[in-house]
């Protein structure tokens, strides 16, 4: 308890000094926190995914659709417990600006698929039974204020026109992984349209999603997939819904390298400013190191009052950086909206700035807790501070 009393006597004599640095590292480790938390939110699609589904697309790309009568073939397939499929939309509400997720899908089988969307029973029979019914994420009906029985136009970028939906339920996620900003809709709704309006294009899909029976059996039944499909006029690419998702991600490597590299630059930044501190410390209190030595006291102990001193500013700065984050955190997902649909700062995060505080407090002492431990106490007693 005295140790600790001295140390925090020792941090804060310097007041302003000490609150400038102490201001420097909360904006550095919250700056590194957010930046981390980006990364994360970056692969948080991936890891929401199941290992216990597939996704089969074109081979040549996703731009190109599979056409239905796959279905019937898909489910033959040796283990195969289950299939549905999507179409992405990509209609506009109100404006440009308001993005968001949107899939044309088979209701039933796809709510099968995706035991994580927690929707109760009432507003699904309404959703299966209403051709224009729609359902949403929380996080999505929250942005937008939607409520059951809303009506939500979307102007057709894809599929040409305005379509208006009837929202009919608005899912919570079984955990904060689960995706809640996506909008789901009807897909014979779109195919007996597009029959309509255009008469044809409207018996293909974007995607089938495929759930298997054995997770260990997803290279063996994408391959039984696939060669059902050979030389066919829309050959078939089956893979694990999470390297599906990685597929994505990769498209931005270059992004989030960039974005761990800052985060990482900015904690040797501050590393700098700490130790011109503990450095300009070090010099002030020359002869008082002296002195205590003079008295009996080891160089250890003088090592310990240095470290302390440096660990003391890190971790409360680093602390307040830790806290500072939540709301910024709060602040940035609300701003960005449906950019990245899971978005919070997670229990790792804060360890790895707890950690990152730590490691600026000891590199910063470390050079002069060795300088003052090997200071000459007669050299040291004529030092005027």
């Amino acid at each position: 308890m005295f140790l600790l009393r001295l140390l925090l006597k020792n941090a804060f004599r310097h007041k302003l000094r000490t609150m400038l640095t102490m201001v420097g590292l909360i904006v550095a480790i919250s700056a590194f926190g957010l930046l981390r938390t980006i990364v994360d939110a970056w692969y948080a699609g991936v890891d929401g995914t199941s290992s216990t589904r597939l996704v089969t697309r074109n081979a040549i790309s996703l731009t190109f659709p599979l056409p239905l009568s796959y279905a019937d073939r898909l489910k033959n397939v040796t283990g195969v417990t289950g299939i549905s499929w999507s179409n992405w939309f990509g209609g506009i509400y109100i404006n440009e600006r308001n993005f968001f997720p949107q899939f044309a899908v088979e209701p039933e089988s796809y709510l099968a698929l995706y035991p994580e969307y927690l929707l109760k029973e009432d507003q699904k029979r309404a959703f299966i039974l209403d051709r224009q019914g729609a359902i949403a994420g929380r996080k999505l009906a929250n942005q937008y204020g939607w409520k059951i029985g809303d009506q939500i136009p979307l102007r057709g970028t894809i599929f040409p026109g305005t379509w208006t939906f009837t929202l009919r339920g608005i899912w919570d996620g079984v955990d904060a992984k689960t995706d809640e900003s996506q909008f789901l809709f009807h897909w014979q709704y779109l195919a007996e349209t597009m029959r309509k309006r255009f008469s044809k294009g409207a018996d293909y899909v974007g995607v089938y999603v495929v759930r298997i029976n054995e997770p260990d059996n997803a290279p063996v039944i994408s391959e039984r997939i696939d060669a059902q499909f050979k030389n066919s006029l829309a050959e078939t690419l089956t893979e694990t819904e999470k390297a599906f998702q990685l597929g994505f991600v990769s498209m931005s490597e270059a992004i989030l390298v960039a974005v761990n590299a800052v985060s990482i630059v900015i904690v040797v930044i501050i590393m700098a400013v700490m130790a011109n501190t503990m450095s300009m410390t070090a010099r002030e209190r020359l002869a008082e190191y002296a002195t205590l030595k003079a008295l009996g006291f080891s160089p250890g102990f003088v090592v310990k009052l240095l470290f302390g001193e440096s660990l003391v500013i890190a971790l409360l700065g680093g602390g307040l950086g830790v806290l500072i984050t939540l709301p910024i955190a709060h602040a940035f997902a609300k701003a960005v909206g449906t950019l990245f649909p899971v978005f919070h700062v997670s229990e790792t995060t804060m360890l790895l700035q707890i950690l990152a505080s730590a490691v600026v407090g000891i590199v910063a002492a470390a050079w002069p807790a060795w300088k003052m431990s090997r200071i000459d106490i007669v050299n040291g007693l004529r030092h005027v501070a």
